[in-house]
Protein backbone atom coordinates (compact mmCIF):
# COMPACT_ATOMS: atom_id res chain seq x y z
CA UNK A 1 0.00 0.00 0.00
CA UNK A 2 2.81 2.40 0.83
CA UNK A 3 4.25 1.65 -2.75
CA UNK A 4 0.91 2.30 -4.35
CA UNK A 5 0.60 5.29 -3.07
CA UNK A 6 4.17 6.90 -3.00
CA UNK A 7 5.14 9.68 -5.01
CA UNK A 8 8.82 9.50 -3.55
CA UNK A 9 11.17 11.26 -6.32
CA UNK A 10 8.10 13.21 -7.99
CA UNK A 11 7.92 17.28 -8.23
CA UNK A 12 4.82 18.72 -7.70
CA UNK A 13 3.62 22.49 -8.10
CA UNK A 14 0.81 23.56 -6.03
CA UNK A 15 -0.74 26.84 -7.09
CA UNK A 16 -2.45 29.12 -4.00
CA UNK A 17 0.11 26.63 -1.54
CA UNK A 18 0.05 28.81 1.22
CA UNK A 19 -3.43 28.21 3.00
CA UNK A 20 -6.40 26.37 3.06
CA UNK A 21 -6.90 23.44 0.56
CA UNK A 22 -3.62 24.27 -1.08
CA UNK A 23 -1.91 24.01 1.98
CA UNK A 24 -3.34 20.96 2.82
CA UNK A 25 -2.80 19.52 -0.58
CA UNK A 26 1.16 20.52 -0.51
CA UNK A 27 1.46 18.86 3.24
CA UNK A 28 0.24 15.29 2.05
CA UNK A 29 2.06 15.51 -0.85
CA UNK A 30 4.72 16.24 0.63
CA UNK A 31 4.01 13.25 3.64
CA UNK A 32 3.72 10.77 0.46
CA UNK A 33 7.16 11.51 -0.34
CA UNK A 34 7.32 14.04 -3.36
CA UNK A 35 9.07 17.59 -3.41
CA UNK A 36 6.61 20.49 -3.79
CA UNK A 37 6.87 23.57 -4.61
CA UNK A 38 3.82 25.99 -3.86
CA UNK A 39 3.46 29.42 -5.30
CA UNK A 40 0.91 32.45 -3.81
CA UNK A 41 0.98 36.02 -4.37
CA UNK A 42 1.55 37.35 -1.01
CA UNK A 43 5.30 36.57 0.06
CA UNK A 44 4.85 37.07 3.87
CA UNK A 45 2.36 33.87 3.72
CA UNK A 46 4.47 32.42 1.32
CA UNK A 47 7.42 32.53 3.43
CA UNK A 48 5.25 30.92 6.72
CA UNK A 49 4.12 28.29 4.89
CA UNK A 50 7.09 27.07 3.37
CA UNK A 51 8.74 27.03 6.80
CA UNK A 52 5.46 24.96 7.81
CA UNK A 53 5.88 22.39 5.17
CA UNK A 54 9.35 21.66 5.13
CA UNK A 55 8.85 19.65 8.58
CA UNK A 56 7.69 17.05 6.09
CA UNK A 57 10.07 17.29 2.71
CA UNK A 58 11.24 19.75 0.52
CA UNK A 59 9.49 22.65 -0.36
CA UNK A 60 9.96 25.90 -2.05
CA UNK A 61 8.01 28.83 -2.56
CA UNK A 62 7.55 31.67 -5.70
CA UNK A 63 5.96 34.29 -5.90
CA UNK A 64 3.23 34.63 -8.54
CA UNK A 65 0.18 36.19 -9.64
CA UNK A 66 -1.47 34.02 -11.74
CA UNK A 67 -4.31 36.46 -12.98
CA UNK A 68 -2.65 36.96 -16.09
CA UNK A 69 -1.09 35.24 -19.17
CA UNK A 70 2.31 36.78 -18.53
CA UNK A 71 2.03 35.47 -14.74
CA UNK A 72 1.63 32.25 -15.20
CA UNK A 73 4.29 32.00 -17.70
CA UNK A 74 6.28 33.95 -15.68
CA UNK A 75 5.48 31.02 -12.60
CA UNK A 76 6.83 27.88 -15.44
CA UNK A 77 10.32 29.66 -16.25
CA UNK A 78 10.23 30.06 -12.33
CA UNK A 79 9.75 26.79 -11.53
CA UNK A 80 12.32 25.38 -14.62
CA UNK A 81 15.16 26.96 -13.37
CA UNK A 82 14.45 24.76 -10.69
CA UNK A 83 13.24 21.79 -11.83
CA UNK A 84 13.50 19.82 -15.41
CA UNK A 85 10.59 18.11 -15.05
CA UNK A 86 7.48 18.30 -13.26
CA UNK A 87 5.50 15.25 -12.65
CA UNK A 88 2.55 16.88 -11.06
CA UNK A 89 0.41 20.36 -11.67
CA UNK A 90 -2.30 20.98 -8.93
CA UNK A 91 -4.00 24.18 -10.68
CA UNK A 92 -5.64 25.29 -6.76
CA UNK A 93 -5.42 29.31 -6.95
CA UNK A 94 -8.82 30.49 -6.99
CA UNK A 95 -11.40 33.36 -5.83
CA UNK A 96 -14.96 34.06 -5.46
CA UNK A 97 -16.92 37.07 -5.57
CA UNK A 98 -20.83 37.16 -4.52
CA UNK A 99 -23.09 40.08 -5.31
CA UNK A 100 -27.02 40.59 -6.73
CA UNK A 101 -27.62 39.22 -10.09
CA UNK A 102 -28.11 43.23 -11.34
CA UNK A 103 -25.42 44.29 -8.90
CA UNK A 104 -22.71 41.92 -10.38
CA UNK A 105 -19.41 44.17 -11.25
CA UNK A 106 -17.58 43.61 -14.63
CA UNK A 107 -14.02 43.99 -12.87
CA UNK A 108 -15.87 41.09 -10.28
CA UNK A 109 -16.74 38.79 -13.39
CA UNK A 110 -13.10 39.76 -14.81
CA UNK A 111 -11.22 38.96 -12.03
CA UNK A 112 -12.81 35.41 -10.81
CA UNK A 113 -12.66 34.29 -14.71
CA UNK A 114 -8.72 35.16 -14.99
CA UNK A 115 -8.15 33.16 -12.01
CA UNK A 116 -10.62 30.30 -11.79
CA UNK A 117 -10.88 29.51 -15.61
CA UNK A 118 -7.90 31.48 -17.67
CA UNK A 119 -5.27 30.49 -15.54
CA UNK A 120 -6.20 26.76 -15.57
CA UNK A 121 -5.69 26.62 -19.40
CA UNK A 122 -2.54 28.90 -19.58
CA UNK A 123 -0.60 27.54 -16.68
CA UNK A 124 -1.18 23.86 -17.90
CA UNK A 125 -0.22 24.84 -21.47
CA UNK A 126 2.75 27.17 -20.05
CA UNK A 127 3.84 23.98 -18.30
CA UNK A 128 3.36 20.81 -21.06
CA UNK A 129 7.12 20.95 -21.44
CA UNK A 130 7.98 20.06 -18.10
CA UNK A 131 4.80 17.58 -18.17
CA UNK A 132 6.29 16.25 -20.92
CA UNK A 133 9.88 15.22 -19.76
CA UNK A 134 8.28 13.86 -16.66
CA UNK A 135 5.66 11.68 -18.40
CA UNK A 136 6.06 8.10 -19.60
CA UNK A 137 3.34 5.61 -20.25
CA UNK A 138 4.54 3.45 -17.41
CA UNK A 139 4.56 6.89 -15.04
CA UNK A 140 2.28 9.37 -16.66
CA UNK A 141 2.18 12.84 -15.63
CA UNK A 142 -0.74 14.67 -13.56
CA UNK A 143 -2.55 17.78 -13.43
CA UNK A 144 -4.95 18.10 -11.12
CA UNK A 145 -7.51 20.64 -11.51
CA UNK A 146 -9.63 22.09 -7.92
CA UNK A 147 -13.60 22.80 -9.03
CA UNK A 148 -15.92 22.84 -7.03
CA UNK A 149 -19.31 21.72 -5.92
CA UNK A 150 -21.10 24.92 -6.77
CA UNK A 151 -20.18 23.80 -10.30
CA UNK A 152 -22.39 20.83 -10.02
CA UNK A 153 -25.29 22.21 -7.86
CA UNK A 154 -26.73 25.60 -7.79
CA UNK A 155 -25.30 27.52 -5.05
CA UNK A 156 -27.31 29.02 -2.31
CA UNK A 157 -25.68 32.37 -2.08
CA UNK A 158 -25.73 34.52 -5.45
CA UNK A 159 -22.07 33.72 -6.23
CA UNK A 160 -22.55 33.77 -10.10
CA UNK A 161 -19.41 33.93 -11.33
CA UNK A 162 -17.87 31.48 -9.18
CA UNK A 163 -20.04 28.69 -9.89
CA UNK A 164 -20.02 29.51 -13.84
CA UNK A 165 -16.05 29.08 -12.98
CA UNK A 166 -16.15 25.72 -11.28
CA UNK A 167 -18.56 24.12 -14.30
CA UNK A 168 -15.89 25.48 -16.50
CA UNK A 169 -12.82 24.20 -14.89
CA UNK A 170 -14.83 20.63 -14.84
CA UNK A 171 -15.37 21.09 -18.61
CA UNK A 172 -12.16 22.26 -18.86
CA UNK A 173 -10.70 19.41 -17.39
CA UNK A 174 -12.50 16.64 -19.76
CA UNK A 175 -11.48 18.48 -23.24
CA UNK A 176 -7.27 18.66 -21.41
CA UNK A 177 -7.78 14.69 -20.20
CA UNK A 178 -8.92 13.80 -23.98
CA UNK A 179 -6.27 15.63 -25.41
CA UNK A 180 -3.29 14.75 -23.10
CA UNK A 181 -3.88 11.09 -22.66
CA UNK A 182 -1.86 10.02 -26.13
CA UNK A 183 1.31 11.93 -24.19
CA UNK A 184 0.64 10.49 -20.86
CA UNK A 185 -0.70 13.35 -18.76
CA UNK A 186 -3.75 12.61 -16.98
CA UNK A 187 -5.56 15.31 -16.05
CA UNK A 188 -8.41 15.13 -13.80
CA UNK A 189 -10.69 17.85 -11.09
CA UNK A 190 -11.63 17.59 -7.97
CA UNK A 191 -15.22 19.04 -6.70
CA UNK A 192 -14.68 19.58 -2.96
CA UNK A 193 -17.35 21.02 -0.83
CA UNK A 194 -16.72 23.41 2.23
CA UNK A 195 -13.17 23.06 4.23
CA UNK A 196 -11.84 25.47 6.46
CA UNK A 197 -10.45 28.37 4.06
CA UNK A 198 -10.27 32.22 4.11
CA UNK A 199 -13.09 31.49 1.14
CA UNK A 200 -14.94 29.58 3.28
CA UNK A 201 -14.39 31.84 6.57
CA UNK A 202 -17.78 34.27 6.25
CA UNK A 203 -19.46 30.84 6.32
CA UNK A 204 -17.88 29.07 9.11
CA UNK A 205 -17.73 31.64 11.69
CA UNK A 206 -20.99 33.29 11.48
CA UNK A 207 -23.27 30.84 13.54
CA UNK A 208 -26.34 31.41 11.39
CA UNK A 209 -24.76 30.81 8.44
CA UNK A 210 -22.85 27.54 9.69
CA UNK A 211 -25.69 26.39 11.15
CA UNK A 212 -27.46 26.34 7.54
CA UNK A 213 -24.60 24.79 5.87
CA UNK A 214 -23.94 22.07 8.56
CA UNK A 215 -27.72 21.28 7.63
CA UNK A 216 -26.87 20.98 4.23
CA UNK A 217 -24.45 18.47 4.21
CA UNK A 218 -25.57 15.03 4.65
CA UNK A 219 -21.98 14.12 7.15
CA UNK A 220 -23.04 17.18 9.21
CA UNK A 221 -18.85 18.44 9.35
CA UNK A 222 -16.40 20.30 6.76
CA UNK A 223 -13.98 18.05 5.47
CA UNK A 224 -10.63 18.00 7.16
CA UNK A 225 -7.36 18.64 5.19
CA UNK A 226 -6.39 15.28 4.99
CA UNK A 227 -9.44 14.29 3.05
CA UNK A 228 -8.59 16.73 0.40
CA UNK A 229 -4.99 16.34 0.23
CA UNK A 230 -5.17 12.48 -0.04
CA UNK A 231 -7.59 12.74 -2.76
CA UNK A 232 -5.01 14.54 -4.61
CA UNK A 233 -2.45 12.41 -3.81
CA UNK A 234 -4.48 8.87 -4.89
CA UNK A 235 -4.82 11.07 -8.21
CA UNK A 236 -0.89 11.91 -8.74
CA UNK A 237 0.23 8.27 -7.11
CA UNK A 238 0.24 4.80 -9.18
CA UNK A 239 -3.13 4.03 -7.66
CA UNK A 240 -4.74 7.11 -10.09
CA UNK A 241 -3.16 5.61 -13.06
CA UNK A 242 -6.13 4.68 -15.23
CA UNK A 243 -7.99 7.65 -14.18
CA UNK A 244 -8.48 10.72 -16.13
CA UNK A 245 -11.03 13.31 -17.00
CA UNK A 246 -12.94 12.77 -14.11
CA UNK A 247 -14.49 14.88 -11.72
CA UNK A 248 -13.87 13.20 -7.64
CA UNK A 249 -17.05 15.08 -5.73
CA UNK A 250 -15.75 15.72 -2.03
CA UNK A 251 -17.88 17.17 -0.32
CA UNK A 252 -19.61 14.70 2.16
CA UNK A 253 -22.69 13.91 0.18
CA UNK A 254 -23.50 17.30 -0.49
CA UNK A 255 -24.21 17.79 -4.25
CA UNK A 256 -25.52 14.02 -4.69
CA UNK A 257 -27.98 15.46 -1.99
CA UNK A 258 -28.76 18.20 -4.52
CA UNK A 259 -27.68 21.00 -2.75
CA UNK A 260 -24.46 23.65 -3.53
CA UNK A 261 -23.11 25.57 -0.89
Amino acid sequence: MNDLFSLAGRTALVTGGSRGIGLAIATELLRAGARVIICARRADELRAAVVTLAEHGPCDGIVADLSSIAGAQALIAAVAERTDRLDVLVNNAGATWGAPIDDLPESGWDKVMDLNVKAVHYLTAAALPLLRAAASAESPARVVNIGSIDGLAVPQAETYVYSASKAAVHQLTRQQAARLAREHILVNAIAPGIFESKMSAPILQTDEFAAIAMAMIPQRRVGRPEEIGGTVVYLASRAGGYTTGAVLVVDGGTAGAGSGL
